[in-house]
C-alpha cells in the first residue's frame, strides 16, 4: 500500500469485504456522509478500482489493505495499522463472508469449515481488536452483516444459516455489553441481494415471485444499512416484503420453519 498522510479531518469507517457487492455499497453510503474509508478485501486490483472510484466521486480519503480475512492474523494486522496511524475510527462494518448453494451433506467438510470461519471469525476478531479505537472515538458504531437466513435453520444451507444466526446472536449480546461505552451495534439481515447474475438466477429458480420481489439492490441495501445504523437500529431488514416475511419467520416455532424450508427444497 502506498504511503500517504492520514487525514483525520473527517471520521473514518472500516469496511471488511468493501471492494464489491454489499460491502462496496456500504462504502458508498458512508462516502456520501463524508466518512474517510479503510477497505479490506483479498483482491488488490478490486480494492484499487473501488478506491479510485470513491475518491474520484467523493471528497474523501480511501486506504486499502489486501488481506484474506479467513487468516487468523489479519485482524491483528488491521488493528495494528489503524492504531499506528491513530485513525479516527468511528464505524466498523463487518461485511466479509461467503454464500453458496452447497449443502453440508453434499459439500466437502473443508468448504463447510472455511465458511464457518469466514462468516463468523472476522467480525469477532476485528471487533475485539478495534474496540480500543472505537471506545476512544465514541460515540461510535459497529455494523455486522448477517442475513435473513440467520432467522431460521435452512436444511439446504445448513452451515450458512448457522453462521448467520451466530452473527445475529453475537450482535444482540454485544449491543447491550457496549451500551455504557457509547458504542451502538447494529446487524444487517438482508433477504436476496442481486450482486451478480448467478445469484438472481438461483434465487428466482428457488423462490420464484417471492424471491424476485423480496430482492433489494446492493445500492439501496447499503444506503438503508448506514442510515439505520446511524439511527442506532438493532436489526435492519431492507425491503417491505423481506421485513414482513422475517417477522413471520421469527414468530413461528423454529421446527415449523425448518420443516417448511425442507419441504420447499425437496
Amino acid at each position: 500500500m502506498a504511503k500517504q498522510v492520514i487525514k483525520n479531518d473527517k471520521p473514518w469507517a472500516l469496511v471488511s469485504g468493501g471492494s464489491k457487492g454489499i460491502g462496496y455499497a456500504i462504502a458508498v453510503a458512508l462516502a456520501k456522509r463524508s466518512y474517510n474509508l479503510i477497505l479490506i478485501a483479498r483482491n488488490e486490483s478490486a480494492l484499487n478500482k473501488a478506491k479510485n472510484k470513491l475518491e474520484t466521486t467523493f471528497s474523501i480519503q480511501v486506504e486499502i489493505l489486501a488481506l484474506d480475512m479467513s487468516k487468523e492474523d489479519s485482524a491483528v494486522i488491521i488493528a495494528s495499522w489503524c492504531s499506528e496511524k491513530n485513525i479516527l475510527l468511528k464505524m466498523l462494518c463487518n461485511v466479509s463472508g461467503i454464500g453458496g448453494s452447497a449443502d453440508y451433506l453434499s459439500g466437502s467438510l473443508t468448504d463447510s469449515l472455511y465458511m464457518l470461519r469466514l462468516n463468523t471469525e472476522p467480525a469477532i476478531s476485528l471487533t475485539y481488536f478495534l474496540l480500543p479505537l472505537l471506545k476512544k472515538n465514541q460515540p461510535s458504531y459497529i455494523l455486522n452483516v448477517s442475513s435473513m437466513a440467520g432467522f431460521a435453520p435452512i436444511s439446504i444451507k445448513n452451515i450458512y444459516s448457522a453462521t448467520k444466526s451466530a452473527v445475529i446472536f453475537f450482535s444482540y449480546s454485544l449491543r447491550y455489553q457496549l451500551q455504557k461505552e457509547n458504542i451502538s451495534v447494529s446487524c444487517l439481515c438482508p433477504g436476496p441481494v442481486f450482486t451478480k447474475a448467478s445469484i438472481e438466477k438461483e434465487t428466482i429458480k428457488k423462490l420464484g415471485w417471492f424471491g424476485k420481489h423480496m430482492a433489494v439492490s446492493p445500492e439501496k441495501t447499503g444506503e438503508i444499512a448506514i442510515d439505520r445504523t446511524l439511527k442506532k437500529q438493532m436489526i435492519i431488514v431492507p425491503g417491505f416484503l423481506a421485513k414482513t416475511i422475517s417477522v413471520l419467520i421469527i414468530s413461528l416455532p423454529m421446527r415449523w420453519i425448518a420443516y417448511l424450508y425442507n419441504r420447499q427444497a425437496s
